[in-house]
């Protein structure tokens, strides 16, 4: 050994001799000089594989020359000198001898308040020399803390990216080579590293983040909060590599920082937020890293645990299928960190940024997941934190945070969630996001057992049916929230809902009155077919039939104060219609609504609606009103009571409309089949005079009800009608073939001509005869008319009419053919009356 000590030592001053030529050129003025001196040491050194004895005798020889170049004015001749002391440092077996003389340099270049070195490249090739020292020389840098902090701090938040990922990687080898003396000056690097967390590139917020994780677990973590918000802001970052960083570093500090119990409130929910990330490979991590979490504290606090440990608690019976239950440790440590965790997830679920609320509410849902049945003490805020975010118009927020009430309804016990949730369902129906407690319900009620809820099915159904509730709000939302509490209780009580039908379907008919929404629309129709089949019945008619006699009842309350605006006058609407022949099985239950409502003294526009309402009906009676053949029973209550009192004169346009509407009504009586030829017999005298008064209206579809209801009257019992009462119909149709309106002078024309074809033998032609007369002379002046379509429509009621007294017929033709423009259509109706037989009168 002292004979190869020995060897190396000559070989080292032999390599000196030659190089002191070299040396003295590197004080000399000229650049070039000292550029080709260092590039012959370099030459003389590295490239003549010296042993690594003689290379430490050299480097401790050339080291200050080096050092001094490193200020070099040409950049050329620093670059090479500060390369050659990092090939010396990696190559001599004693590195830690340079430090001395080393650190002080790069201090002084690095560590300044000023940049010493201009060329970011020589910075950055200064700073790997630096972690090249730290690699090698490890604790032996333990009195230079105060300089490689100077020096760190700088660099760190250096203008060349490279230089700023280099100076975090020397931090985090630093930190963890003199961990006993860097937790004392870890504290002066927060600052920077946040500076440089949010840098523009990547790499860089990986490299800080990777050097906040190594000095934050180095340190006394008084600085923890200075950094976790600027962490959890890197959560959202656009780049999967950060966001795996932000992971690995909560993942170790979780798992090996000294007082990390401490922190497990704040450092959970940023672990557990990447549980949620949509990268795979996170995700992976995270679970990872939180399983390795929890089996850790399971461990650590196995005393504590062992009551849980021995006896292994079973899942819930609701669990989320497809979801693994977490380890104990990790429920154990979510629930004990519950309630300091749960203020901070509900301040950031309103936070302004949509991605903050988002991964708030999704990690929210994790949480509730490993609290499980923990929940029950939190559910007051809880719920209020469901109900504020549930009126974000965020959907994916909504969505988690349904996802989340899903779990309550899993994990508590509805006896004790209903009674905070129905109660804030009926204090706030009246607010402006109302549909934010519905909301939460529904979903609720849909990760409920059957056997949990069932026992409260009456006690939801009366709150959801209650007036103040189902009739709040008109809002689609409001009413898709309340459709889907429905929803909720049909399917997971499915049969045991029987019990509750009637309310079911009272919130049912109110949904549906309430909107008009084709979709909304369908989705009731799909849920009243649901409601009908958890009870075994066939269909709406027998759901109708087994609540018609309550649904009545139910309306009737109220009847004496409806207007148009009542939301019973649109549910009665509703039933009528949705009910189909099932009303007319209820008629003494249904008619006295009508009654009550159609009363003069009532409000206009409600009348309005209900007589459009029975026009409806009354057009497919078979099918409606009159099912049971029993609507007879009611016509004259029908007629005297809601009808005619209506079609009384009255001044106004309101009071005109309604006169349109009951005669809209009694045409749909009339053609519907609601009234047989008999009855209409027996009313006649009533409803003529009322129906030829409303020939004289201002309205042209009153007037053209009327023409059309009068032909339906001669259509129906026109026969047997008696003479006078027949005398008394065709003047006023006459007066209407001078209407201003040419569909009125139409009808009126065609009723004409059905009161002359039901001219029967109880009509005396000679007795009537100046009556005829005058309909013959009325109608030859119209065959003159300008409009040929009237023309030949007269042509032809006469012809009908011909029949009927055909000599006086043609007398009057005779009478009035030379007085017409063109007697075209008198030949033509004279040549039809001489084609009758003789005997036709």
């Amino acid at each position: 050994m002292a004979t190869m000590a020995a060897g190396d030592e000559r070989a080292a001053a032999e390599v000196l001799r030659t190089l002191a030529r070299h040396l003295n050129c590197l004080n000399e003025d000229s650049k070039s000089t000292r550029k080709r001196a260092l590039e012959s040491i370099k030459r003389e050194t590295f490239e003549k594989g010296l042993s690594s004895g003689v290379l430490q005798d050299v480097f401790t020889c050339l080291l200050k020359s080096l050092l001094k170049c490193m200020s070099d004015p040409m950049e050329r001749c620093r670059e090479t000198a500060i390369q050659m002391i990092g090939d010396f440092i990696r190559g001599v077996p004693q590195p830690e001898d340079c430090l001395p003389y080393l650190i002080p340099v790069l201090t002084h270049r690095l560590g300044g308040k000023e940049i010493l070195e201009p060329a970011e490249e020589l910075r950055l090739a200064m700073l790997e020399v630096l972690t090249l020292t730290v690699e090698v020389c490890g604790n032996r840098l333990a009195p230079y803390v105060d300089d490689m902090v100077k020096i760190l701090q700088r660099t760190i938040v250096d203008p060349f990216p490279e230089a700023k990922r280099e100076s975090c990687k020397c931090t985090v080898n630093f930190a963890r080579c003199v961990p006993e003396h860097f937790h004392m000056q870890a504290e002066s690097l927060i600052k920077p590293l946040m500076q440089t967390i949010s840098h523009q590139h990547s790499r860089v917020r990986v490299a800080a983040i990777e050097a906040t994780g190594a000095v934050i677990q180095h340190s006394s973590g008084k600085n923890m909060d200075d950094v976790l918000s600027h962490l959890a802001q890197r959560l959202f970052d656009d780049s999967p590599q950060v966001r795996k960083a932000v992971t690995m570093v909560v993942g170790g500090w979780l798992l090996h920082l000294p007082d990390r119990y401490s922190f497990f409130h704040k450092l959970i929910p940023l672990l557990l937020s990447s549980l949620t990330d949509d990268i795979p490979e996170i995700r992976l991590l995270a679970e990872d890293l939180w399983r390795r979490t929890g089996a850790q504290w399971e461990k650590e606090n196995e005393e504590d645990l062992k009551d849980k440990l021995d006896f292994l608690i079973t899942p819930p019976a609701l669990y989320p299928a497809g979801v693994e239950r977490p380890g104990l440790g990790c429920r154990e440590l979510v629930a004990r960190n519950l309630s300091r965790l749960l203020p901070a997830v509900s301040r950031d679920l309103e936070d302004w940024l949509v991605s903050t609320r988002a991964k708030t509410a999704q990690l929210l849902r994790v949480l509730l997941l490993h609290a499980e049945d923990h929940c029950t003490q939190h559910l007051q805020p809880l719920l209020a934190t469901l109900y504020r975010a549930c009126a974000n118009n965020e959907p994916g927020v909504i969505k988690s945070c349904l996802e989340s009430a899903e779990l309550l309804g899993c994990f508590v016990d509805p006896e004790a969630s209903l009674k905070l949730l129905l109660a804030h369902v009926e204090n706030s129906s009246s607010s402006s996001s109302s549909s934010g407690p519905l909301m939460v319900l529904a979903a609720m009620l849909r990760g409920c057992s059957q056997d949990s809820l069932r026992p409260h099915l009456v006690w939801v159904g009366d709150t959801l049916a209650s007036p103040d509730i189902c009739q709040e709000s008109q809002q689609r939302v409001y009413l898709e929230q309340l459709l889907g509490c429905v929803q909720a209780l049909l399917n997971v009580c499915e049969e045991h809902c029987g019990t509750i039908s009637l309310q079911l379907l009272q919130v049912l008919v109110t949904v549906q009155s309430l909107s008009s929404e084709p979709e909304l629309q369908n989705k009731v129709e799909e849920t009243m077919g649901l409601l009908c089949s958890v009870q075994g019945l066939n269909g709406r008619a027998d759901l109708y039939r087994q609540h018609m006699i309550q649904l009545m009842d139910w309306l009737s309350k109220t009847q004496p104060s409806w207007t148009n605006y009542s939301v019973q006058r649109l549910q009665l609407e509703v039933i009528a219609v949705q009910s189909g022949p099932v009303i007319g099985e209820f008629l003494p239950l249904f008619m006295p609504l009508l009654q009550g409502s159609l009363q003069p003294n009532r409000d206009p526009e409600m009348r309005l609606h209900f007589f459009t309402l029975l026009s409806k009906l009354l057009l497919d009676s078979p099918n409606t009103l009159d099912s049971q053949r029993k609507f007879c029973d009611h016509l004259e209550v029908f007629l005297q009571e809601l009808l005619l009192p209506n079609l009384v004169w009255q001044a106004g346009r309101t009071a005109a409309a309604i006169r349109t509407s009951a005669l809209t009504c009694l045409l749909a009586l009339l053609q519907g089949g609601g009234i047989t030829p008999q009855q209409l017999l027996s009313v006649e005298k009533q409803l003529t005079p009322q129906v030829l008064a409303a020939l004289d209206e201002d309205s042209q579809t009153s007037r053209l009800l009327a023409c059309r209801s009068i032909s339906t009257l001669l259509r129906l019992v026109g026969p047997d009608l008696s003479p006078d009462t027949l005398n008394t119909i065709y003047p006023e149709l006459l007066k209407r073939m001078d209407d201003s309106s040419q569909d009125v002078r139409t009808v009126s024309l065609s009723a004409l001509g059905r009161w002359l074809s039901c001219l029967g033998k109880d009509y005396n032609v000679q007795t009537c005869r100046q009556h005829l007369e005058f309909l013959f002379q009325q109608l030859l002046l119209h065959l003159d008319d300008p409009n040929s379509s009237v023309q030949d429509h007269v042509l032809e009621v006469l012809k009908t009419g011909s029949i009927v007294h055909p000599e006086l017929l043609e007398q009057e033709v005779e009478a009035v053919r030379n007085k017409q423009r063109s007697p075209l259509h008198c030949d033509q109706l004279l040549l039809h009356l001489q084609s009758l037989p003789k005997d036709s009168a």
